[in-house]
């Protein structure tokens, strides 16, 4: 769920970033952003390991 958080805070600073002409905030809302989106990647990761492992177990 931090996923959501991150790239919606992200997004938020980025665009006030942008709005005012703060590049450092614009910069810190990118990052903001990336780091969402790779906390969702991790977590898709976890879910596909996680339905492997079951279907494994199931087959024996």
């Amino acid at each position: 769920m931090g996923e959501w958080t991150d790239k919606l805070k992200g997004k938020v600073k980025e665009t006030v970033g942008v709005a005012s002409g703060d590049r450092e905030l614009e910069a810190e809302g990118k990052k903001d952003t990336l780091k969402g989106e790779v906390k969702e990647k991790i977590e898709d990761v976890k879910r596909v390991i996680k339905d492997a492992d079951e279907e494994v177990k199931e087959r024996r």
